[in-house]
């Protein structure tokens, strides 16, 4: 699919629109508007105001696309079509508490392949953008865009990995925690922050060699996998397949990715 030029552009300024209104909130926000999804899945109404603001404006983007929401607020879904994939805040447990590490991510995929996203942090005001074929860009408080590529580490040993902690499916825990032990002690360290749509933009910009978690949905990735491939570098499910987008789970990261799969697939084949 061929986007004209100034698709991206529009794509951003929708992002921006809704991150100034997560700021707004934030300032008025009380822990009493918090409501539970299911076992430590928090939500809250700015995530739902948030994604009412962003669905007509994309479908106004792009009519003939599908919409896959994290808060359900529209169902037009065709997975083996083209969808919007949005998630309007992507940690939201972080914005509960007050933590300035939460953002929007918008997606746009073709069957199970990301071809336009966008992840934009309204509290450093930086904009990760990409669309298919067009390299990922970065945008710092509103200035001129600057070409993003992943780190030019080679070697596990030099990287600093991102990952996540699940909130269920805690009978896969051991498996997962003898890999962050291996992780340790082979890299220069971990870093939890929280949003998987931060932390693969993170990856896309070099500031990350790689990101891995599990049990993640696709609103989570389907952004930040298309930063990360157009900045040049690799994501894969656990197992090195495809299913990433709508599997759950994943492994992006520079030339280190091959590394990280295989302490990955040693103890993860237990679980």
């Amino acid at each position: 699919m061929t986007f004209p030029q100034h698709f991206r552009a529009e794509l951003n300024e929708i992002a921006r629109e809704a991150g100034t209104f997560l700021l707004a909130e934030r300032q008025k926000f009380s822990l009493d508007a918090i409501e539970y999804k299911g076992l430590n899945d928090l939500v809250s109404y700015v995530d739902k105001e948030c994604e009412k603001m962003l669905v007509p404006k994309l479908h106004a983007l792009l009519p003939e696309a599908g919409f896959i929401t994290e808060e359900g607020t529209t169902d037009q879904a065709d997975k083996t079509g083209l969808n919007w994939i949005i998630d309007p805040l992507d940690g939201t447990t972080n914005f509960i508490h007050g933590l300035p590490i939460f953002a929007v991510s918008i997606g746009l995929a073709q069957g199970n392949r990301p071809i336009a996203g966008v992840v934009y942090d309204p509290n450093r005001d930086e904009c990760f953008s990409a669309v298919e074929g067009q390299g990922a860009w970065l945008s710092v408080g509103g200035g001129d865009e600057q070409p993003m590529r992943v780190s030019g580490a080679q070697k596990l040993a030099d990287g600093l990995i991102a990952t996540g902690f699940p909130y269920y499916r805690f009978e896969q825990m051991q498996p997962y925690l003898h890999i962050l032990e291996q992780l340790m002690q082979r890299t220069h360290g971990l870093r939890r922050m929280g949003s998987a749509a931060i932390d693969l933009a993170y990856v896309a910009a070099g500031r990350f060699e790689a990101f891995f978690e599990y049990n993640l949905k696709s609103w989570d990735m389907a952004a930040g996998m298309c930063l990360v491939r157009e900045a040049g570098g690799i994501v894969t499910d656990f197992e090195g397949g495809d299913t990433t987008l709508f599997g759950g789970d994943v492994v992006a990261g520079c030339a280190v990715q091959p590394e990280l799969l295989g302490v990955i697939s040693e103890y993860w084949q237990s679980a």
